[in-house]
């Protein structure tokens, strides 16, 4: 056989058909209007504008599914070639639209219902009002304010994190031990944490830290009787916790920095704090930014320790916005309520993480 039957026959533009690129753009916009059609029907239907009997869902899933498959084929013989490639990534962008889109659509429809599920009147549209009750809570923007408390500490464990990195990057005695030792908090989840420290050591009556507190005269010690106290606390658990995790990304920076850099620096006189601060500092500033955006984002969504620790007390003193969320779930029922808190705290997030990311790029821009 000769070396030209072995090719693979690679289909371009130019071999295809009028006819076939007209079939492909029919399955695809054919489906697409399908798709469209159905769901604005169900969505109708739950309004209750129309009564076409759906119970569920599932007409727009399986009309999803069926825009899928013929989207994909209808890229193949569209494009040719070019289809067959985009398959390679077309099942993956779909599934997770499905996973994520749809979900997302269906929570923002919760929000806009009054939901309780204690309630036997089931769900239905209530238009702004769950936005104007959030509005008019004082027990949300106390969680609110008390998010931006907890983020704000953030700064100190940074410097706790940096200290730590430091010094285990300094030629010291069991070196490798204390890197373990550090590193065994993040190994713990929140919870046990949570029921370690908050619930066992800080235990106001049998806890060891109570009884030596009242060995030394100090009766009646109490660590989550006050609100500053009780936010003091969560906040050195938290710290406790995940400090190890920006010691790790600062001292795998600090390992980076080229050693003919730190030697050039002092034969230039800059040792010590200038050093520090002339030098490494700037050149830690890509991992540090990471380190602390990263930080930011399990501290947004603090609310195990809060949960298992105070519950939100005393008296909300406490919550986080998650928390505050999850208490809305489980013990007041009320689904649409807490579900439009969670959709404006997602927007919230997504503002606040898009502004720090293009200021840090804009910071960190001289420095480079």
């Amino acid at each position: 056989m000769s070396t030209e039957a072995n090719l693979l026959h690679v289909v371009t533009s130019d071999d295809l058909s009028a006819g076939r690129v007209r079939l492909g753009r029919f399955m695809i916009l054919g489906s697409t209007a399908i798709l469209g059609l159905v769901a604005l029907l169900q969505a109708l239907d739950v309004a209750g504008v129309v009564d076409l009997g759906f119970g569920n869902w599932r007409p727009t899933l399986y009309a999803y599914c069926l825009w899928a498959v013929l989207f994909c084929i209808g890229q193949v013989v569209t494009l040719g070639e070019q289809g067959k490639r985009r398959l390679f990534i077309l099942p993956a962008v779909l599934f997770v639209v499905s996973l994520t889109v749809f979900p997302l659509l269906f929570g923002i429809l919760i929000a806009f219902s009054d939901w309780n599920l204690s309630s036997p009147d089931g769900r239905h549209f209530n238009g702004t009002a769950n936005l104007v009750k959030m509005w008019n809570d004082p027990f949300y923007w106390n969680a609110l304010g008390n998010m931006v408390r907890y983020a704000a500490a953030i700064v100190v464990e940074y410097a706790i994190a940096f200290g730590l990195a430091l010094l285990l990057s300094a030629q010291i005695r069991a070196r490798k031990f204390f890197r373990v030792a550090f590193l065994l908090p993040l190994m713990l989840s929140p919870v046990a944490v949570s029921w370690m420290i908050g619930k066992s050591m800080l235990e106001p009556r049998f806890g060891p830290i109570a009884r030596v507190m009242r060995d030394i005269g100090i009766d009646s010690p109490s660590f989550f009787s006050s609100p500053e106290t009780a936010r003091l606390m969560i906040m050195m658990m938290d710290a406790w916790t995940y400090i190890p995790f920006m010691m790790i990304m600062l001292l795998a920076g600090l390992q980076a920095i080229p050693r003919e850099v730190q030697e050039a620096a002092r034969v230039d006189g800059a040792s010590g704090w200038r050093g520090f601060w002339e030098v490494t500092f700037p050149l830690m500033l890509p991992v540090s930014v990471t380190a602390v955006l990263i930080r930011l984002i399990f501290k947004l969504k603090l609310a195990d320790i809060v949960i298992t620790v105070t519950s939100g007390g005393p008296g909300g003193a406490t919550d986080t916005v998650t928390s505050f969320i999850y208490r809305e779930y489980r013990d007041r029922s009320n689904v649409g309520y807490g579900t439009m808190l969670a959709i404006v705290y997602l927007v919230l997030i997504v503002i606040v993480m898009t502004v720090l990311m293009k200021l840090s790029e804009r910071w960190q821009r001289p420095q480079t």
